[in-house]
């Protein structure tokens, strides 16, 4: 009597767990499109992925402690952390972060530190681990304005790509992440003349991004750097 070979079983791949972060108002906005953004990013299934939401306080300090926690409740594979800048005509993503604040403007707490390390005794720089040339291709290639940025301010973005880059260097080698600033939404420039983008258009760009991310380890070789 032979016995039945028993079935084969394969164990499911678990999908990678992506992290999307925004920011709350800022300067005197009823509203914040990176949050809204990220948002509508979150809202609909992506084959492969598992998408999270957070949203971060615009202050110094808190906004790290506030990804942290973020990062330790959804134990991510890759974290997209997203912010204003207005004036900006397209969507950037952010090549390097830096290990200064200096604040033009107060924070939401009222907090304006000038030339004050981030980090005392870190690198003065990390590079995103993002595949940073790669997700601005296919964003250009979804129909949307995308570009690579080597500078992400000294305001509290900066401050929470280089927190981020940071726990990533010293704490979670197998986590990649960035940073991606995105323009004004058009509600917010109809008083003045300034670039946007509608807030849609930037969550289907942060799903590319995210999708980009999951599928490339080695980054495109093309130019996109500045001259000035």
């Amino acid at each position: 009597m032979t016995s039945a070979t028993p079935p084969s079983r394969t164990t499911p791949t678990p999908p990678t767990r992506v992290l999307f972060t925004g920011f709350e108002p800022f300067g005197g906005e009823a509203a914040n499109p990176s949050w809204r953004a990220v948002r509508a990013a979150v809202a609909a299934p992506l084959d492969g992925l598992a998408l999270h939401a957070a949203e971060l306080p615009c202050v110094y300090g808190d906004s790290l402690t506030a990804l942290r926690t973020a990062i330790d409740e959804v134990g991510p594979d890759i974290v997209v952390c997203v912010g204003q800048a207005g004036g900006r005509p397209d969507l950037t993503v952010e090549r390097v972060a830096l290990n200064v604040d200096d604040a033009r403007i107060p924070d939401n707490a009222g907090a304006e530190p000038i030339d004050a390390p981030i980090v005392p005794g870190g690198p003065a720089a990390y590079f995103a681990t993002l595949p940073i040339k790669a997700c601005v291709a296919a964003v250009r290639a979804a129909g949307l304005p995308a570009s690579v940025s080597n500078t992400a301010g000294t305001f509290v973005c900066n401050h929470v790509f280089y927190g981020l880059a940071h726990l990533i260097a010293t704490e979670l080698p197998h986590v990649r992440g960035g940073f991606v600033h995105i323009p004004y939404a058009p509600e917010q420039v109809t008083d003045r003349a300034q670039p946007s983008l509608p807030v849609d258009a930037v969550a289907t760009a942060l799903r590319e991004i995210a999708v980009t991310t999951a599928r490339t380890r080695t980054d495109l070789r093309v130019a996109e750097g500045a001259t000035h």
